[in-house]
């Protein structure tokens, strides 16, 4: 299936996007583990996040979705079952990875899959430091693709010296060091977003920081929260670029996170001149949370890479599409990962922006973007990315004539209603 997208005017009003999925994801598994209730206000009922709620109740989890309301009835530290059957992660990677640290310290046996585009991303980066703290765990790949089996139990701390920084991986080594005694420590070469370290905090372990380097105490006593999940910056970031491009755009983005680990997006779209500000500047549940005004402003190209790179990974394909606009070149350096995510996306960017006329060459490691030249209407695919076709749509709102896009239905992974968005705001046809 296609869908016809063309654009119509400037974004402009008020919108409230989804709730952030690395919370939502994070928010459900420490419920799991802890004593009591956990409510979750703002949860995203993206399909993503509905996997492991999925794998949860597979595990003997007692959860109630209600929209973006959740209610997870804790089963403790040592309260979760053998599952009966598969668990399946379905598209989500960071189900497949959190979930692996913590079926590596249950003292049962677990199969754990997902769909075609999971069962081909590296999970080895997480099995290699789960084995080492004593997990056993078999799979293609020497253990290094899904379908992976996974005989848990009596683990070990380690003190781990990730060779990249990825919160999935450091999340994965924290959640299996609860069920150690003593401490599991993981330093990163960058700081990955923090959530997991946050929410542990708030859920009672005993978690500290310095600098590069994040530790738990294992055994902790955990304890059910109210866990507020703010709009999540990712799916936000469409927006911000949306509305830069656009002419006429004035958009406010209400009750959006701003953890410092996951604003790279707005520091690179400061630097290429964009008029963004915050407004009415707060913390929930232990996050910062921020309105966000953005309006239409002259772009200029910048180059991206080094450290900021672990701070905007997910929003460098929409970032491709801001370069489109911008004035002079755009280079992005460092960003490898963007190889194995849901789709090579340094492919799928490059070639479907250049169907629609743009400017851009890959790079093994990113991309350039000569900016300023016009784009039109084309037939471009989302390979089943969710990303990618968003991106694309927001490519299409400065196109001229029709843009077609090819099987839109990823975009429910993580931002069911974007279109209708889009619509809302008067930006589509």
């Amino acid at each position: 299936m296609s869908i016809r997208l063309e654009a119509a005017g400037p974004l402009c009003g008020e919108i409230t996007v989804p709730g952030d999925k690395s919370i939502s994801h994070r928010a459900v598994i420490l419920g799991a583990l802890a004593e009591g209730e956990t409510f979750i206000e703002g949860f995203l009922d993206g399909e993503d996040c509905l996997s492991t709620v999925s794998c949860m109740r597979a595990l003997g989890v007692d959860i109630d979705v209600d929209g973006t309301s959740v209610r997870v009835k804790g089963a403790g530290l040592d309260g979760l079952c053998e599952p009966e059957n598969i668990l399946d992660a379905g598209n989500s990677g960071t189900t497949a990875r959190l979930l692996l640290g913590v079926l590596a310290g249950q003292p049962f046996y677990t199969v754990l899959t997902g769909d075609s585009s999971l069962r081909r991303r590296p999970m080895k980066r997480v099995t290699a430091p789960l084995k080492e703290m004593g997990a056993r765990i078999i799979g293609r790949h020497q253990g290094g693709l899904l379908p992976l089996s996974v005989d848990g139990g009596k683990l070990s701390p380690l003190c781990y010296n990730s060779p990249v920084a990825s919160a999935q991986v450091k999340s994965a080594v924290l959640l299996a060091g609860l069920f150690a005694a003593g401490e599991t420590a993981v330093t990163e070469p960058a700081q990955s977003r923090d959530h997991t370290e946050r929410m542990l905090a708030a859920f009672g372990a005993s978690v500290k920081v310095d600098g590069r380097t994040v530790s738990v105490s294992g055994r902790p006593r955990l304890l059910g929260q109210v866990v507020r999940v703010p709009g999540d910056i990712s799916s936000a970031a469409f927006f911000l670029v949306a509305a830069s491009i656009v002419p006429g755009s004035d958009l406010i983005l209400s009750n959006v996170g701003v953890n410092p680990t996951r604003t790279g997006i707005l520091d690179v779209l400061a630097e290429m001149g964009a008029n963004i500000e915050y407004v009415n500047r707060r913390e929930e549940s232990g996050e910062p949370v921020a309105d966000i005004r953005v309006r239409h402003s002259a772009l200029r190209g910048v180059e991206i890479g080094g450290e900021i790179i672990p701070r905007l990974i997910d929003e460098l394909p929409v970032l491709a599409v801001a370069a489109l606009f911008a004035a002079g070149e755009t280079v992005v350096r460092g960003a490898e990962e963007l190889r194995v995510k849901e789709s090579d996306r340094i492919a799928a960017m490059t070639v479907e922006l250049g169907a629609l006329g743009a400017d851009i060459k890959a790079l093994k490691d990113g991309f350039i973007v000569r900016g300023g030249r016009p784009i039109a209407g084309a037939a471009v695919k989302s390979r089943g990315d969710h990303r990618v076709a968003m991106s694309l749509c927001i490519a299409a709102l400065g196109a001229k004539g029709t843009v077609m896009l090819d099987s839109p239905d990823s975009i429910a992974v993580s931002y069911p209603d974007f279109l209708q968005t889009l619509h809302n705001l008067g930006a589509l046809k």
